[in-house]
């Protein structure tokens, strides 16, 4: 269902119960599913995917060209999840030949005036706060949480469960479960509150602070922390996603507090 005063493009595929409010532009290559609303003077842009039960808030943009100047307009995409909320004047960039697409996860809400560069990967369940601003190729975990005004380097990754605080600058990656605050950003301890609410155990959660207590605490460089950790401590899925994560990790992962501070 549309208003007159809205702009849909005839070869635009949308769902029969779509709320689209006046003054939205819709062009075509869209498809837009079941139960999803669209704020006034929203632009859904081509390359568009949009799941069930979104809502879009009045300014957004969805799908625009990449601000990329090697972007040859290629034919890329726009994924967005299911029960994603998008609020006012958020901006969404689809992808470039690296991934062909930017992703957003499902359940993820993006405050307003936060920008998706291309090729993101943003996954399940993520609050991107107010002004967030991350460059392109950025991966972003499950059931992050990015504080309000922060700045995301290019090919940054965020690990899942993490929780970055408001107005932080992210140039090296950031692990999971865990807290990222200071300047420059660094580690301030495990997300113990957040992991309690999804569910974690008290041992889950302790043996998370012994992993990172050899990361940050003991004085190794992340090498040797990543072997002892091996060595010394355990297979479970939170072990094995940590040391995943950091041997993958082309940037580097943040510093300790203590080691910036020594």
């Amino acid at each position: 269902m549309h208003q007159p005063l809205s702009y849909v493009h005839p070869q635009a595929k949308i769902a029969h119960n779509v709320v689209i409010e006046p003054f939205v532009t819709i062009h075509n290559n869209v498809e837009i599913e079941e139960g999803t609303w669209i704020g006034s003077h929203v632009s859904i842009m081509e390359g568009a995917r949009i799941g069930k039960n979104c809502k879009i808030f009045p300014g957004a943009v969805i799908s625009a060209i990449p601000q990329d100047l090697k972007f040859k307009n290629e034919d890329t995409l726009t994924v967005i999840g299911n029960n994603v909320t998008i609020r006012e004047h958020v901006t969404v960039n689809r992808g470039t030949k690296d991934k062909m697409q930017t992703t957003v996860g499902s359940n993820t809400l993006l405050m307003a005036y936060s920008h998706i560069a291309h090729d993101c990967v943003i996954g399940k369940n993520v609050i991107i706060a107010n002004a967030v601003n991350m460059a392109g190729h950025v991966t972003i975990g499950d059931f992050v949480v990015i504080g309000g005004l922060s700045g995301i380097h290019q090919f940054t990754n965020i690990g899942q469960h993490s929780i970055l605080s408001g107005g932080s600058l992210v140039g090296k990656d950031v692990p999971p479960y865990i807290k990222a605050a200071r300047a420059p950003l660094s580690y301030a301890g495990v997300n113990s509150i957040g992991l309690r609410r999804r569910g974690f155990s008290a041992e889950q959660i302790n043996e998370i602070q012994e992993i990172y207590r050899y990361i940050y605490l003991r004085g190794l460089n992340t090498s040797q922390a990543a072997s002892l950790i091996e060595n010394e401590m355990k297979p479970s899925e939170e072990r094995d996603e940590i040391l995943s994560f950091i041997r993958q990790s082309e940037r580097g992962i943040m510093k300790g507090y203590k080691t910036l501070a020594g």
